[in-house]
């Protein structure tokens, strides 16, 4: 049960990193292979907000929000969209060199030591029924999970979100209709990098921070968006909770030297089985 429980909260963290993930290519159709270094970016924006303002993480939340948001916005207008309309080698070689600029310019400022925030405010464990769990991994799980649901609500219910999924079905229809794709587009990467930095700012408060610290939760990422469904939010959530289940259970009752190789062995057979996901789009 401690695994469960353990497994659900990480899932809940890897959803919220998937859904920003899912949301840009449902959008675009083109994969942020910088994904994960953004998440690097919002974890290092919570370090030294707190180191150089006192800002705790879980207040720096919004900043941090904000400051990925302008990230995602000029990540399109300065280089999304003068390939959206190339191959889609030069598509992943853009965003591959844009990960791989953002890691050598993070090592080059700021060394790739490992850095933590020393006290934060979301500290110490709950117990219930024999059961353990550390208050900033429960914070967070719960946040990324408000956030979530306010991420599908705003993509379904409001205007503004039916306009994105307009652009994702059809660009040109939705364009003859009035809907700007060009904003549209910058929206979804200001939406998806929002969401990152959620997820990084709760991830602060008790990870290592370093400029390498992306690399495997954005390999997550892209399996749960190929296990929800390339396109999928609400897939996102249930395949992370499953990544993280397995990732966890797998490490309990198998051998944890293997867990990753769990989790990649069920996209795999996803990938050969069901290419298309559990999930449609949206």
């Amino acid at each position: 049960m401690q695994a469960v429980i353990s497994g659900l909260l990480m899932g809940l963290i890897y959803a919220l990193i998937a859904s920003g993930l899912s949301l840009i290519f449902g959008l675009m159709e083109i994969v942020n292979f910088a994904h994960g270094e953004h998440l690097m970016l919002a974890m290092f924006s919570s370090f030294w907000l707190w180191a150089l303002l006192g800002l705790d993480p879980i207040v720096s939340i919004p900043i941090t929000i904000l400051i990925l948001a302008v990230c995602g916005i000029a990540t399109h207008y300065f280089l999304i969209r003068y390939v959206l309309k190339a191959k889609m080698l030069v598509q992943i070689c853009a965003t591959f060199g844009l990960a791989i600029f953002i890691r050598s310019f993070a090592q080059f400022l700021w060394t790739p030591d490992f850095r933590n925030v020393a006290d934060p405010m979301l500290s110490g464990r709950i117990e219930f029924a024999g059961i353990f769990i550390g208050q900033p991994q429960f914070t967070a799980a719960i946040v990324c999970l408000f956030a979530f649901i306010g991420l599908y609500w705003f993509v379904t219910k409001t205007e503004t979100g039916l306009a994105l999924q307009a652009t994702s079905q059809d660009r040109q229809a939705a364009e003859v209709l009035g809907v700007p794709s060009n904003k549209m587009f910058a929206l979804g990467w200001g939406l998806g990098l929002g969401c990152v930095a959620i997820a990084g700012s709760m991830m602060s408060s008790y990870f290592y921070i370093f400029p390498d610290v992306g690399i495997n939760f954005s390999l997550f990422a892209f399996v749960a968006v190929a296990l929800g469904g390339f396109g999928s939010i609400l897939g996102c959530l249930y395949a992370g909770i499953i990544i993280g289940l397995v990732e966890s259970l797998g490490g309990l009752l198998i051998d944890p030297s293997f867990k990753l190789l769990y989790v990649f062995a069920i996209y795999l057979l996803v990938v050969v089985f069901k290419p298309q996901g559990m999930f449609g789009r949206y």
